[in-house]
C-alpha cells in the first residue's frame, strides 16, 4: 500500500482546494492519521473508496474524542523601563487554544487486503460550531457509530440518514463522554434504574420525600 504522505499528495492532486495534514503518532503502535478540512471530507472519502490503488471499502471503526481548551505558558523576552533604563525581561504568557470534538476513523480494504488507513474529520469548536459531514454514505458500516458518537459527544453529522440517540434515552441531557460531563445527581427520568443508579435514585427520592 501507499505511504500516507503518498496518499496525502494524490487527494490533494484529485481535490482541488482540499486542505490535508499528517498527524504524527508517538505511540508504540506509531500509525500516524491523515486530518482533512470537513468541506473537503466527503470528497476526499469518496476518493479513498474508489481509487484502484486503494479501495478503502471498509470503516472497521469510528470512534470520537473530546479535546478541552487548554493553556500553555511560554515565556517571552520584553523591552521595559526599568529603573529609568530600558531593559529586556523574561515574562511568562499564557496562550489559550481552545477546544473542538474530533471523530477518528479505521479504514481497510477488503479487496485488496490492505490497512489500516487513519482519518480525522475536527469540529471548529465543542459548543456551537459542533457539526461534521456523515461519512455514512461512503460507509455505510458508520451508521451506528456515528450515531453513537452523537449520542455520547455532541457531534451532530450533516447527512446521516437517522441521526438519533442510540444508547441514551431521548430525554436525556449532555454527553456522557464528554471530558468536563458531571454525573446528575438525580436520576428521576432513566427508564430502567439499577445497581449504583438505583440507589441513587432511592436516596434521591428519600431525599426529596423528608422536605
Amino acid at each position: 500500500m501507499e505511504t500516507l504522505e503518498q496518499i496525502k499528495v494524490r487527494i490533494e492532486q484529485a481535490i482541488p482546494g482540499a486542505r490535508l495534514e499528517i498527524i504524527p503518532n508517538g505511540s508504540a503502535a506509531n500509525q500516524p492519521s491523515l486530518l482533512i478540512d470537513n468541506e473537503h471530507a466527503f470528497a476526499a472519502a469518496k476518493f479513498l473508496r474508489d481509487d484502484s490503488a486503494l479501495q478503502l471499502d471498509y470503516a472497521a471503526n469510528a470512534t470520537g474524542i473530546d479535546w478541552l481548551d487548554q493553556v500553555t505558558k511560554e515565556k517571552v523576552k520584553v523591552k521595559k523601563v526599568v529603573d529609568g533604563a530600558e531593559q529586556e525581561v523574561e515574562e511568562t504568557i499564557e496562550k489559550k487554544t481552545p477546544g473542538y470534538l474530533e471523530t477518528v476513523y479505521h479504514l481497510y480494504s477488503m479487496a485488496l487486503k490492505h490497512g489500516p488507513v487513519i482519518l480525522r474529520l475536527r469540529t471548529e469548536n465543542r459548543s456551537d460550531k459542533n457539526h461534521l459531514p456523515s461519512l455514512t454514505p461512503i460507509w455505510r458500516g458508520c451508521e451506528f457509530q456515528e450515531r453513537e458518537i452523537f449520542d455520547l459527544y455532541g457531534i451532530i453529522f450533516d447527512g446521516h440518514p437517522d441521526l438519533r440517540r442510540i444508547l441514551m434515552w431521548d430525554e436525556f441531557k449532555d454527553y456522557p463522554m464528554r471530558k468536563d460531563y458531571v454525573e446528575p445527581d438525580d436520576y428521576e427520568y432513566e427508564p430502567t434504574p439499577h445497581d449504583e443508579v438505583l440507589a441513587k435514585a432511592k436516596l434521591h427520592s428519600s431525599t426529596a420525600a423528608s422536605l
